[in-house]
């Protein structure tokens, strides 16, 4: 396993959070960025957070990074792929963000009952929770690179 870096560019970050946001910027300024990026997100404004949330792809997306079709794995079973596009829609309805969850190598059915379960949470302890698997997903990718 990887050790957590020192130091890394805006354009590696911009990867490992799917795009180049505030979050990013911040993390680019800092001495070992994946250790104290709890610290930077407390910084960010409500509407930061949820540009880091939202520049990630949805599960069960056709256009995806390179890295997240690797992650969320190939094909799928028609039915299940219909019901997260759903439950995906009505998620970001309801949270007003994005569904953001640390794959881990899952199958997407497994996915599908984590967002059924994530739908039952209030506002507020879905975004910590999509926060918290929006850096888990970012440290995986630094460690598996």
């Amino acid at each position: 396993m990887r050790d957590l870096p020192r130091q890394l560019s805006a354009e590696e970050l911009a990867e490992l959070f799917e795009g180049r946001t505030r979050l990013v910027e911040l993390l680019a300024e800092r001495e070992q960025p994946l250790e104290t990026v709890g610290d930077a997100i407390a910084e960010l404004t409500e509407a930061e957070k949820l540009e880091a949330l939202n520049a990630h792809p949805a599960i069960g997306a056709r256009d995806l990074s390179p890295r997240s079709a690797e992650e969320q794995g190939s094909g799928s079973d028609p039915v299940i792929l219909t019901e997260l596009a759903y439950l995906n829609q009505v998620y970001e309805e309801k949270f007003g963000f994005r569904f953001v969850v640390f794959v881990n190598r899952r199958s997407k059915a497994e996915i599908l009952e984590v967002l059924r379960e994530r739908l039952e949470r209030s506002r507020e302890e879905e975004l910590e929770t999509a926060l918290e698997e929006l850096v888990a997903i970012a440290r995986d990718r630094w460690q598996r690179s």
